[in-house]
């Protein structure tokens, strides 16, 4: 057989080039999901609800969240009229269908190829200040410190400071979350409030899940259903008087189907931290479920046996009350990231 000859150097780049380029992957759609009459669920997580945004795995939704209040408490409370906002107003006039719980939910959000097994990952690319205040209620775990009949706290915001005076000379940093993000829990469950979270994640009141973290919630019913609301410029862990800095917020959040992640409750991962959650009515119950999905994801992810992981749980991960005012308590177990070389 006649010997090939050589390609010209230029020709062999370019073929080489060829053979070595990928396919562009195709870029995510964002999609702008308003907050409306017709694109809330008003205080629950249902497997019925219709969806008002049909997306692609991977896609970004850009999504307006109104804050748990209506119009004339923040307007007895001292808010102008002209700064409540017009879609809070409409929600509250028109949506007649609520409960059994209070927060206003952007959603649902069908999520095309989430089936129930899967996880939904939801990377929160980005939340932004669309309203110069907030307010703050008195009540929750120890509620005998409140003044009856004291109205609540409105709250300013300086968003080019990224802060919060709350009286003169305390200065709160602001770091705005969704206190609730998830998914429909499944059909035979039925219609579930807004306030408790559970394996569904929803009220989970995390102040770790701000911009730059990802949330892994189990999938329940087909297409996930999600929703998201109950926004907070700033809250401590424990939420101790029911309320943060309570407020509206938009953010930009990328809806990812994870097939073979099998997950019993929701986790979340920051830029420092892998977070593992457990709730239940008794707070010593979530404690364990906490520490015990941290302890098996050690096992699982960083080549230890279940003795090990505890004991790396008691000497580097921190246990954190997250919430203790949503009927069902939550608690949280943080890991630090550069603890691992």
């Amino acid at each position: 057989m006649p010997r090939l000859r050589s390609l010209p150097l230029a020709l062999s780049l370019i073929v080489t080039a060829g053979l070595s380029a990928q396919a562009p992957k195709t870029q995510p759609k964002v999609h702008r999901l308003e907050a409306s009459p017709a694109t809330v669920a008003y205080g629950h997580y249902w497997a019925d609800m219709k969806p008002a945004l049909t997306i692609n795995s991977g896609d970004i939704i850009d999504v307006d969240t109104m804050l748990t209040n209506t119009p004339d408490r923040l307007e007895r409370s001292g808010v102008p009229a002209a700064d409540v906002q017009p879609q809070l107003r409409a929600i509250v006039e028109q949506v007649k269908d609520r409960g059994p719980g209070g927060h206003i939910l952007t959603g649902p959000v069908f999520v095309t190829g989430a089936e129930p097994g899967d996880a939904l990952e939801v990377k929160i690319l980005s939340i932004d200040l669309p309203i110069a205040y907030g307010y703050n209620g008195c009540s929750g775990f120890v509620r005998e410190n409140c003044e009856p009949g004291r109205g609540q706290t409105i709250i300013q915001l300086d968003r080019q400071k990224m802060t919060a005076t709350f009286l003169p000379g305390i200065v709160i940093p602001l770091r705005p979350f969704f206190g609730s993000m998830g998914v429909a829990p499944s059909a035979e469950v039925g219609r579930v409030s807004s306030n408790p979270p559970s394996t569904h994640a929803g009220n989970l009141d995390n102040k770790e899940l701000v911009a730059g973290t990802t949330l892994f919630i189990p999938v329940q019913v087909k297409g996930a259903l999600f929703e998201v609301g109950d926004g907070h410029a700033a809250q401590g862990d424990g939420e101790v008087d029911q309320t943060a800095i309570e407020t509206s917020l938009r953010g930009k959040l990328q809806l990812t189907v994870r097939k073979g992640m099998k997950l019993a409750w929701p986790r979340a991962e920051t830029n420092l931290y892998y977070i593992s959650m457990g709730t239940d009515v008794d707070l010593t119950k979530a404690t364990k479920v906490a520490i015990q999905e941290m302890v098996d994801w050690l096992a699982a992810n960083k080549k230890m046996d279940k003795h090990q992981a505890y004991q790396l749980t008691s000497l580097a991960g921190d246990v954190a009350i997250t919430q203790l005012v949503d009927g069902t308590v939550g608690v949280h177990v943080k890991m630090p990231k550069s603890i691992f070389k």
